[in-house]
């Protein structure tokens, strides 16, 4: 298969790109790195990176952006900086990437514990996640031509104990190689229309 991963130099897309690259034609895209450079958040960089990509079997965002910060200091703009990032920017990358996926190919967004389960200071991110798992559900609905949507949730992820601990107390994290095969599962199995929620308690 043909794969984009989108975010492919993240602490979870390195890993999911490692994984994938040893079986299937891989490209990467990201904000400073990887084949093609991207924001996510810029709709007019989404139709050209797909332009310039070519016809895919698989797409899959590990990318996306939302502020953290307490409820009572969060302006309008802030919320706006999740919306635009991490929530419109994959429901983009869904509705301009289907034009350009072959027949029974998929689309793999990504979200989190937060969608689920809030800690502090995520208004924000728990509010986008909550709608990227709403979006993909809907649109599973209506897709065609053998074409699947599915989202994989972790919670807290090993590689990010160290930075992120504080903010999860009680969590255990998720091994990183149950954290790609989410996306295994995704890419290459059948499901539609899933959260793949992964976590260990």
């Amino acid at each position: 298969m043909k794969i984009l991963i989108i975010g492919g130099n993240g602490t979870i897309g390195r890993k999911v790109v490692e994984r994938f690259a040893g079986k299937h034609e891989v490209l990467t895209a990201g904000k400073s790195s990887g084949d093609y450079q991207l924001d996510i958040a810029d709709t007019d960089a989404i139709k050209a990176l797909f332009e310039k990509a070519g016809k895919l079997d698989s797409i899959v965002c590990i990318a996306g952006e939302a502020k953290w910060a307490n409820f009572s200091d969060l302006s309008e703009e802030d919320y706006y900086i999740g919306i635009r990032s991490k929530m419109m920017g994959q429901v983009n990358i869904t509705r301009i990437g289907l034009q350009h996926l072959n027949e029974g190919g998929s689309i793999t967004l990504t979200t989190g514990i937060l969608g689920d389960h809030p800690v502090p200071m995520t208004a924000s991110a728990a509010m986008v996640n909550g709608a990227i798992h709403s979006f993909a559900k809907a649109a599973a609905l209506e897709l065609t031509n053998n074409h699947r949507i599915n989202v994989v949730c972790s919670d807290l992820v090993e590689d990010s104990q160290e930075k992120y601990a504080d903010y999860f107390p009680g969590h255990t994290p998720v091994p990183m190689h149950k954290v790609v095969n989410g996306y295994v599962m995704c890419v290459e199995g059948r499901i539609n229309g899933q959260v793949i929620r992964l976590k260990e308690w």
